[in-house]
């Protein structure tokens, strides 16, 4: 079966440019210049790791799509030699790094939530306190309450210019709320009339409530430092616009 986040790579950077943007970057580099080495998971095109590294933070980032890696690579090579990070393709329920390598780790925008079974997280979570320093930090940062997003289907979400062509990004969003899932349905139309062409593909993502997720994290061997309702340090509720949570290793 082939990777979603594959499909998704030539239109990632382009979709995120449109909606989320770059509003989290300012906050994750103020952990990563007090830290020593960082971990990105899920580090994708290059989106955050690349500011991060280009301010100075030594920071290796790891991403299990060959495609968003490949992105990523393209865009670390305008950074000089000596700022460039270390991008590694793996998967982050088995972290392939020494123990207690890292001072700081970080799964920004929802990276978590692509773990769809609790096995899945708890391999992850246990991954990470394996490859953490003692007293390391541990930043998480996940998309609000998925499961209480509406379902829709086949909405015209965006619509723009990529590489020169006009582009149209159709969405359908599914809920599977027996377990947690929440199912984006993508469809990316790239140029118009018979010769356009249609990239289709799902993402899925799961979301535990905020009291769930912190015992997870407790019962991983990390204690809970910190929860925030943005990128500015405002005290997190339900209905917040960021869910980001800062932890430490035990």
């Amino acid at each position: 079966m082939s990777n979603p986040w594959d499909a998704y790579a030539p239109f990632y950077d382009w979709e995120n440019e449109r909606t989320f943007g770059r509003r989290d970057i300012a906050w994750w580099k103020a952990f990563a210049l007090r830290a020593g080495r960082t971990l990105q998971l899920g580090c994708g095109t290059g989106r955050l790791i690349v500011p991060l590294a280009r301010a100075g933070a030594p920071i290796t980032g790891i991403d299990f799509s060959a495609a968003m890696l490949d992105k990523a690579r393209v865009r670390a090579r305008r950074l000089p030699r000596d700022r460039r990070p270390g991008l590694v393709r793996g998967d982050i329920r088995a972290l392939a790094f020494s123990d207690r390598t890292f001072s700081l780790v970080l799964a920004p925008y929802g990276v978590l939530q692509s773990l769809t079974t609790d096995a899945d997280l708890d391999a992850t979570l246990a991954s990470v306190a394996r490859v953490m320093e003692p007293g390391g930090t541990f930043g998480i940062d996940l998309v609000p309450d998925l499961p209480s997003w509406q379902s829709y289907r086949k909405e015209m979400r965006l619509r723009g210019r990529l590489g020169g062509a006009g582009i149209k990004l159709v969405e359908s969003v599914r809920q599977d709320r027996r377990r947690g899932l929440t199912i984006f349905d993508e469809e990316f139309i790239v140029g118009t009339g018979p010769r356009a062409r249609r990239h289709k593909f799902s993402l899925t993502f799961r979301t535990l409530g905020m009291a769930a997720f912190l015992n997870r994290l407790l019962d991983a061997g990390f204690s809970i430092h910190a929860v925030y309702g943005d990128y500015r340090g405002e005290v997190w509720t339900r209905k917040s616009d960021a869910w980001v949570v800062v932890a430490r290793k035990r």
